[in-house]
């Protein structure tokens, strides 16, 4: 597995742009299945990485960060809680 945190959460601001937000994440951190839905006041972001940390700070930055959700994917794969 190349990536192993499942990296969730919701972001409330303004003037949230999704295309700016995709940008900045390909531009900037490693990682795959990059979905960001929504924009203006609130979006939607799903992240697979090995640094979630980097994807929080990004979006807190943006934002009320809530809803977050971060699990391991490798414990997953393993039958382990994530």
């Amino acid at each position: 597995m190349e990536y192993r945190y499942d990296t969730q959460m919701l972001i409330e601001g303004s003037n949230l742009d999704e295309d700016e937000m995709i940008d900045y994440f390909n531009q900037n951190f490693d990682g795959d299945c990059l979905l960001i839905v929504g924009g203006g006041p609130l979006a939607k972001i799903h992240f697979h990485t090995n640094e979630p940390w980097k994807v929080l700070e990004y979006c807190a930055g943006l934002g009320e960060i809530y809803d977050i959700v971060i699990e391991n994917m490798d414990r997953q794969s393993r039958g382990l809680q994530g």
